[in-house]
């Protein structure tokens, strides 16, 4: 009974995603099912997202972020966990060759490694070893590098992040008519460049 429960719902989030701009948009993304696309829909308000920075909050996606004992959670933990899901399914496409934010995630991963290797994040791996003295990654922090499972969150999170970009800017332009403002890091900071949804 769970299993034929769990069929409808999926086939009801499949007519749900696909009668939306924005939801079949998503859903020609090759790693983006129903299940992610519906959801998107479901959690994120474009009204309330004037740039993709406020989605990336949302989304627990800003490193800037702190959740404090006694504290609301700053963001939506249902859409966090769909954007770790989002990722998980980007590394899984990686070699296909439709698979556009899989090899998004690849690119990011070996940018990340030589980062890495150049000591880029030694104040990170610092700071690890002394917010978590007795890490099981300690003897990694203490060379002054990050662990490979650092890496691989960090290129996956690149990957999850443009497409939320990619997701805002289809979801702006389909509310206002106009293309969206760009995020805050690129405008005001200088932060790499504009990347254009794939079609």
């Amino acid at each position: 009974q769970d299993r034929i429960l769990e069929t409808q719902i999926k086939a009801a989030l499949d007519i749900y995603s696909m009668t939306n701009v924005v939801g079949e948009w998503s859903r020609s993304i090759c790693g983006i099912g129903p299940v992610i696309a519906a959801g998107l829909l479901a959690h994120i308000d474009i009204k309330q997202a004037p740039t993709v920075g406020h989605i990336w909050s949302f989304a627990g996606l800003n490193p800037k972020q702190t959740w404090r004992k006694g504290q609301k959670r700053p963001w939506n933990a249902s859409l966090k966990t769909l954007c770790w899901k989002m990722g998980e399914s980007f590394v899984k496409i990686k070699s296909r060759d439709d698979g556009y934010y899989g090899r998004v995630y690849e690119s990011r991963k070996a940018f990340e490694i030589e980062q890495n290797k150049s000591g880029a994040y030694g104040d990170q791996a610092d700071a690890m070893l002394v917010a978590v003295p007795k890490h099981k990654q300690a003897a990694t922090y203490k060379k002054r590098i990050l662990p490979d499972s650092h890496i691989h969150m960090r290129a996956k999170r690149y990957a999850v992040k443009l497409f939320l970009a990619h997701w805002h800017e289809k979801a702006f332009e389909h509310e206002y008519q106009r293309k969206p403002p760009l995020p805050y890091v690129i405008e005001h900071l200088g932060h790499g460049h504009y990347i254009a949804p794939p079609e």
